[in-house]
């Protein structure tokens, strides 16, 4: 009997065909592994799914998204399944009514200040960051210097709380520290969103890459099926399927709460909702994504024809607002951080780690904001997690 069981094929089922679930999948199945996918939607790729929209413009459903990293390994798998190009994203803000490059920069300064007090403010902070290309606006608002904290004061007053307040539904006190860092200050001209040595998109479309990822003969896709009406977790804390006990290994991507009913209470997140509109012009803003902290509700405006550069005709962009997450009327996005939600989801992660068969990944899982460098390398570490055990 023992050798009949080391000789069958391992099985695992992903929830998800999201970059965690894909990743995981391609992993088990080159390693011989059975692997079925549910994915709840209608189409694979989770939030990276793009697709070419009427006016012929290539556009992001959920928002944008670049692939940006430092480590080569990560790049090194998403290129075996795509050809990529490089793509360096510029963003923005307008604040009274003008624009200024995000992360703020020293143009930043030149816009807000008179030109003497912007050049003694931009030799403050060389001096004081020498050496370092950008600090965090926590670190800015706590200087001793009073020129920086006066800086970072009129950015927190300008942008960063009002557009914390419209983005979570929270003050600014209330937010776990990391989510304000997320955007630094540069001590520089510097432009561009990320630093990282890779920063790409696909050279056809994200789909291609999902297609090609999940193309193994040892991969099956199911899409429309919501899988925690199969999935259950029974009183001897072990996986049902349509309420029988398997053997199978299930790797979890969704949001770790709904798995166990939200007996500890529902974990927050927050969604979005996008109005599309499109213009028979050539250019709407000044970059391909601008926060728009001063706005009446929306956040921020995505611009696809520059994400990436697109030869065509008008224009299409997203309006871009930020709501609270409720369960089966909308999507969760961001889990909202705090003290309290980080307590809550550990209680959910104790439940989980008890389970055996049991793993979990990415944003939501994890309860962790990534980006998907991030959520690519927690997905390959618990792929080579899953093989170990």
């Amino acid at each position: 009997m023992e050798c009949r069981q080391q000789q069958s094929v391992p099985e695992a089922l992903i929830v998800g065909a999201g970059l965690c679930g894909a990743a995981i999948a391609r992993v088990l199945a080159e390693k011989g592994w059975k692997v079925e996918v549910l994915e709840r939607r209608n189409h694979i790729g989770g939030n990276m799914y793009d697709y070419v929209d009427e006016h012929g413009i290539l556009v992001h459903k959920y928002g944008p998204h670049t692939f940006h990293t430092k480590e080569k390994r990560l790049f090194d798998f998403m290129a075996r399944f795509a050809e990529w190009d490089e793509y360096f994203l510029t963003c923005g803000a307008e604040i009274d009514s003008r624009f200024t490059p995000t992360p703020f920069n020293f143009t930043t300064i030149d816009t807000y200040y008179p030109l003497g007090k912007a050049e003694r403010l931009k030799n403050i902070i060389k001096d004081t960051y020498q050496g370092r290309e950008t600090f965090t606006v926590v670190e800015a608002l706590e200087s001793d210097v009073p020129e920086i904290r006066e800086y970072a004061q009129f950015l927190f007053a300008k942008d960063y709380s009002l557009y914390t307040a419209k983005q979570w539904g929270l003050k600014p006190s209330e937010i776990d520290p990391s989510v304000l860092k997320r955007v630094p200050l540069r001590s520089s001209y510097k432009d561009g969103y990320f630093d990282d040595e890779y920063q790409v998109m696909p050279h056809t479309t994200y789909l291609d890459f999902f297609n090609r990822i999940l193309s193994h003969p040892n991969i099956t896709v199911h899409m429309e099926i919501e899988a925690l009406e199969h999935i259950s977790i029974d009183e001897n804390r072990r996986i049902n399927i349509d309420g029988k006990p398997t053997d199978k290994v299930i790797v979890y991507t969704g949001a770790l709460d709904e798995l166990f009913d939200c007996c500890y209470g529902s974990l927050p997140y927050r969604s979005l909702q996008f109005d599309w509109k499109y213009e028979e012009k050539d250019s709407f803003q000044n970059a391909p994504v601008v926060a728009y902290p001063q706005a009446e509700g929306y956040t921020r405006i995505t611009e696809y024809k520059k994400l990436p550069v697109q030869n065509v005709k008008g224009t299409s962009y997203a309006v871009e607002y930020s709501l609270e997450y409720e369960r089966g009327k909308n999507e969760p996005y961001y889990p909202v951080i705090t003290e309290n939600s980080k307590e809550r989801y550990a209680k959910y992660q104790s439940l989980a780690d008890g389970i055996a068969g049991l793993y979990y990944c990415g944003r939501l899982a994890d309860f962790k904001y990534y980006n998907m460098d991030q959520a690519l390398a927690r997905a390959l570490d618990v792929a080579d997690k899953i093989i170990r055990e």
